[in-house]
């Protein structure tokens, strides 16, 4: 396999271990790059959920990179064969790279029927088993511009024995092998990018092995699977993580799967993760609920005025949704339950609140309508709900990723991350 065209340059490291700088070369164009620490766009089947292209567009610094999975792909691969111009063309999708993984992050899937030669992702029609052939057979056909390799990721729970975590890492590791071979030698995955991807469970020793062992491959990046919300508390989440990115180069990239709500994103990037999913803003919007945390670092009024959408405190607005806040648990949750850093706007209260979802911010949602009519929307199961929220709670999440990596560049992170934990409640709910 050629050298990989993906170069990552680094303009800071706070700390030793939080990166900032910039990802480029992302498509065989060459044309596009990524800040980090930042995010993909998740979508299914290639759209945002609830928004078309247009309505997405009219959002500002979008991600680059779009994620696709399998778990809705590969029941269309007979479709796409017959197309055969790749998935970009198939879904209308423009000036944006493609990144295929296996899962879709925000929702479960079932665990127990992996084996040594195939692995399982669950579509609309149930579960499609992938071997290595089928799975590299949908890469071809997909034509993204760079895909996670096939992996054995389902040793996240608690009762997965030392044993079966390190048949994963066995199995991840070989997957990977076998699907290099294939790709060097397929004229179609020319110039495409392969993520490694490391497991190892909630077992240090594994997680170390196998990090280094999937550093030694030829890949351009690092998925960090097996670590998703709800499988671990933060604290061991960043020793695993800690642990094996000791073992991986500096020179490329670190994506982290099942990850994205902001008190984790926080911790994960003081940790050394460069990228994750967004999927974070789809759970809110499912719950019909708004991000609604602060996340200004800016001193200055006037510049204050100027930010991002959604750059702003919201002190007041938590201390007025405590009773709704006291739903997240922020040590092991269901990513269905509501967290801290949202609003349920189907609750009665929001019925004659006449203010915008987040005040100052610059999205459509909140500079067109107000709290009252999503509360109307929601409780009467209108479709627009959906599309407003997805909307408001899109711009919020990226806004924040903005902030993030302002606060790397500016030396403001422990400031951004008492907006974001609101001056220490989230870390005392924790240790309670």
């Amino acid at each position: 396999m050629a050298g990989s065209r993906m170069q990552l340059e680094l303009s800071r490291v706070v700390q030793g271990r939080s990166r900032l700088g910039v990802l480029k070369g992302l498509d065989r164009t060459g044309q596009h790059s990524l800040e980090i620490p930042g995010c993909l766009l998740y979508t299914h089947f290639g759209t945002v959920p609830h928004l078309t292209q247009d309505t997405l567009h009219t959002l500002i610094s979008l991600p680059s990179v779009t994620q696709i999975t399998l778990s809705h792909i590969a029941e269309h691969q007979e479709v796409l064969e017959e197309f055969k111009d790749g998935f970009r063309k198939f879904a209308g999708l423009h000036d944006t790279v493609l990144y295929c993984s296996l899962h879709d992050p925000a929702t479960h899937s079932p665990t127990g029927y992996t084996t040594n030669k195939t692995v399982s992702v669950w579509g609309s029609g149930g579960r499609i088993e992938l071997t290595v052939a089928k799975f590299m057979a949908l890469q071809k056909t997909v034509q993204p511009d760079w895909y996670q390799s096939m992996c054995d990721g389902e040793t996240w729970q608690n009762s997965a024995s030392r044993k079966r975590v390190r048949k994963s890492v066995d199995r991840t590791l070989a997957h990977l092998d076998e699907c290099l071979l294939v790709h060097q030698k397929s004229k179609e995955l020319e110039g495409v990018e392969v993520f490694g991807v490391v497991e190892g469970g909630d077992i240090l020793e594994e997680r170390v092995r196998s990090a280094r062992e999937t550093a030694k491959r030829p890949v351009a990046g690092f998925c960090l699977d097996g670590l998703q919300t709800g499988s671990m508390d933060q604290t061991l989440r960043t020793q695993l993580i800690t642990a094996m990115i000791k073992e991986l180069p500096e020179d490329k990239p670190r994506l982290l799967h099942g990850v994205g709500r902001p008190d984790e994103v926080l911790a994960c990037v003081e940790a050394g993760v460069d990228l994750f999913e967004s999927f974070f803003p789809f759970l809110a919007t499912e719950r019909g609920c708004a991000l609604s945390f602060g996340f200004d670092i800016s001193t200055d009024p006037e510049r204050a005025g100027r930010a991002p959408p959604a750059v702003l405190e919201l002190n007041e607005e938590k201390a007025t949704a405590g009773e709704s806040q006291q739903n997240g648990d922020l040590n092991r949750h269901d990513q269905t339950q509501m967290t801290p850093f949202e609003m349920n706007l189907k609750e009665k209260r929001y019925q004659d609140d006449f203010r915008p979802l987040v005040e100052g911010c610059g999205c459509y949602c909140c500079k067109n309508h107000q709290r009252a009519y999503l509360h109307h929307l929601l409780v009467t199961n209108e479709l627009l709900a959906g599309v407003l929220l997805m909307i408001h709670n899109t711009a919020h999440y990226h806004g924040f990723f903005g902030a993030l990596r302002e606060a790397l560049a500016t030396d403001k992170l422990d400031v951004l991350k008492k907006r974001v934990l609101g001056d220490g409640g989230l870390q005392r709910e924790r240790k309670e």
